[in-house]
């Protein structure tokens, strides 16, 4: 049949009730002389009004919210790991320090706990495993299915390949990917260029854009934000996180309704981006005090998620670091209210875990205790 435009278009099955809440749904028009013409298919490859994509499979949707069910709520628009370099990049000039050692090591660490989080890796549920340091715990896949983001692909893919013969610790992961390792049979472990490829799909996804930048003897490509309002909305976060005085956790410290696992990736982005040293940006609103009891609190809540089981920490772990800022924190009169927001933190957590024992939060716990033993940190 043939539109008034002299186009023609494919007559469509009338849809069920079923599939009322579909992608593809069909829509009738009236013309102007009151004749009705048959309904119109609107879906994902449409070019009419409301399309957007350019083809979809009716299965991914299956699949999709099979996933979400499975792993109690929907994947996010960005990683922790992408969060984690936001916070660290330079708005304007699109690059992050040249002196930040730590933030290569960190991203790795970032990469395990995303697959972790998203039940793609666990520790071994040895019951033998307690006797060892949690770094020291192995590392295995188990599930293979690709997550449509490529480092994590590519990390998981390592993981598979190596598991069939020996499966590796926590630590033994997180330096193979960094290329920490004297051992040149585990060379090709290394993820290279993780921060530019994390920078390029933070483009893909109109975070960041691309400029060439010149830098006296060479031209480097720099990344400036282009959504501003995404970045903001991490810095937003994080603070909430690390000024709350209240044992409920804020929703403006979390990621939207509806996000799988929102309080413990609020806490692994915190503690991440304090081991990575990008938490600099991210205080530039608050005055001198409120920056040195944002630090402490970051102190207590990664020595409380950087054990097995949560909360059974010390308080303050980093003793030098809790010195300096113990005097900020009691001025600000926040000793007592930064432990009851950290033991609800920990509580919010434990609802989000599979049972006690979870052995894919036990891995995060793994990966935190690695990255507290930067030098920075000590």
């Amino acid at each position: 049949m043939s539109s008034a435009g002299g186009l023609s278009r494919r007559r469509v099955a009338q849809s069920t009730d079923d599939d009322n809440n579909s992608p593809s749904f069909s829509r009738s028009t009236s013309s102007t002389n009151g004749t009705t013409t048959p309904p119109v298919a609107l879906h994902a490859g449409s070019a009419f009004e409301g399309g957007s994509k350019i083809a979809y499979d009716p299965r991914d949707l299956v699949q999709d919210a099979t996933d979400e069910a499975r792993m109690g709520g929907k994947m996010p628009k960005l990683t922790i790991m992408e969060e984690v370099l936001l916070l660290g990049l330079k708005d304007k000039q699109g690059y992050l320090s040249f002196w930040n050692d730590n933030i290569s090591y960190a991203l790795r660490g970032c990469i395990l706990i995303e697959l972790a989080l998203r039940r793609r890796i666990a520790l071994v549920k040895d019951p033998n495993r307690r006797r060892l340091p949690l770094a020291e715990r192995l590392v295995e896949v188990i599930d293979d299915r690709q997550t449509g983001e490529t480092i994590l692909d590519e990390a998981m893919k390592l993981m598979k390949m190596q598991q069939e013969t020996e499966k590796l610790s926590v630590n033994s992961w997180i330096d193979l990917l960094s290329g920490e390792t004297w051992n040149v049979m585990k060379i090709g472990f290394q993820l290279k260029q993780v921060r530019e490829r994390l920078a390029k799909g933070l483009v893909d996804k109109g975070v960041l854009r691309t400029e060439k930048r010149n830098f006296l003897l060479f031209d480097m490509a720099t990344h400036p934000v282009a959504d501003v309002r995404t970045k903001e909305s991490i810095i937003s976060r994080v603070v909430s996180v690390l000024t709350s005085t209240t044992s409920a956790v804020p929703s403006s410290a979390l990621d939207i309704e509806g996000v799988q696992c929102r309080t413990a990736r609020a806490v692994c982005l915190v503690c991440a981006a304090y081991t990575a040293s990008v938490l600099d940006n991210a205080f530039g609103r608050l005055d001198y005090e409120a920056r040195e009891a944002a630090f402490q609190r970051c102190d207590e809540i990664l020595g409380e998620f950087m054990v097995w089981p949560f909360g059974s920490g010390s308080y303050d772990t980093n003793a030098s670091s809790s010195r300096r800022r113990q005097q900020a924190r009691i001025a600000m009169g926040s000793e007592g209210s930064g432990r009851e927001s950290i033991l609800g933190l920990v509580q919010e957590v434990k609802r989000e875990m599979v049972g006690e024992e979870d052995v894919g939060f036990e891995l995060v716990a793994g990966v935190l205790e690695v990255l507290s033993k930067l030098d920075s940190l000590l």
